[in-house]
């Protein structure tokens, strides 16, 4: 794995001030003075916050001591460092720049809402640079690794529950604003998946025809993806077939499958989602990086 260059080091800090202004916002003018339980870590701090009057990033900063310390032989040097540097910076956002911004005092629901789409769009941009905010994210980092079949919107929502139940109990003791909270949980998490898996979705389909070669050359002529050919067989009639599997994007398959209708009426298609395209053509995926 390679070094961090000081330019790497510059775009991956100035993508931590927006990622972490991002959540700030979210967190802090809008979910603070709208009464509802917040998840994660930051709702645990928000709990101190009306409990003690500790600020949210300083109390955030004080939770992850701890949990920094146990998982940091888990996670190894590389993420652990990456996410305290992530940390520290979104924790100083949050208490000594958000506060200088308007907080909305209006609707509970817009500001669940508006709470909900920004601490997606930020907690992915964080994920997806490798790095975390600590905290729960070391919890849900790891449970990743051991079940990695499992998305990390999914592992939140299911860490963020117990942490929405206790600010309720404890601080808030409303049901709306459980209600809320859980609301505000549903899209922080389905905002992150989409933006981490879906961004770069499309479709892939698998051709199964006697003409491969030339579907695949008409293909490349029309969309400039590249097919890749499989030798298959008949399980009936025992004859050769080829299978053309080609990913594109969605604009692109109506057209493909209008193209291979007409080279051979007799093709069998399938057509799949496709959640995320990494190579040439789609998204390159981001090398793996030490501090």
């Amino acid at each position: 794995m390679k070094k961090m260059n000081w330019k790497e080091l510059i775009i991956d800090v100035l993508v931590d001030i927006v990622a972490g202004m991002i959540i700030a916002i979210g967190i802090y003018n809008f979910a603070l003075n709208a009464n509802f339980p917040v998840a994660g870590f930051s709702g645990i701090a928000i709990i101190l916050y009306h409990l003690f009057g500790i600020p949210v990033g300083a109390g955030t900063i004080l939770l992850n001591i701890p949990v920094s310390i146990l998982c940091y032989k888990f996670l190894g040097k590389k993420f652990f460092f990456v996410s305290v540097k992530t940390t520290i910076i979104s924790s100083l956002l949050m208490d000594y720049v958000a506060p200088l911004l308007p907080v909305y005092n209006g609707s509970r629901l817009l500001a669940a809402l508006c709470m909900g789409v920004l601490c997606g769009i930020g907690y992915a941009m964080i994920f997806m640079r490798g790095s975390s905010t600590g905290g729960q994210d070391f919890i849900s980092v790891s449970i990743k690794q051991v079940k990695p079949h499992m998305t990390l919107g999914v592992i939140t929502f299911a860490l963020d529950i117990t942490t929405i139940i206790l600010g309720t109990v404890i601080v808030f003791k409303d049901v709306d604003g459980l209600i809320y909270g859980v609301i505000v949980t549903y899209l922080m998490a389905t905002v992150m998946d989409r933006i981490m898996y879906g961004i770069d979705e499309g479709k892939m389909t698998l051709i199964v025809t006697e003409r491969g070669e030339e579907l695949a050359k008409e293909i490349d002529a029309y969309s400039g993806r590249g097919s890749t050919i499989l030798k298959g067989m008949g399980s009936y009639s025992k004859a050769n077939k080829d299978v053309v599997m080609c990913a594109c994007n969605n604009k692109q398959m109506y057209s493909i499958k209008k193209l291979v209708h007409e080279l051979d009426p007799k093709a069998f298609t399938i057509i799949m989602e496709s959640n995320e395209v990494v190579g040439e053509g789609f998204k390159e995926e981001l090398p793996d990086i030490d501090l």
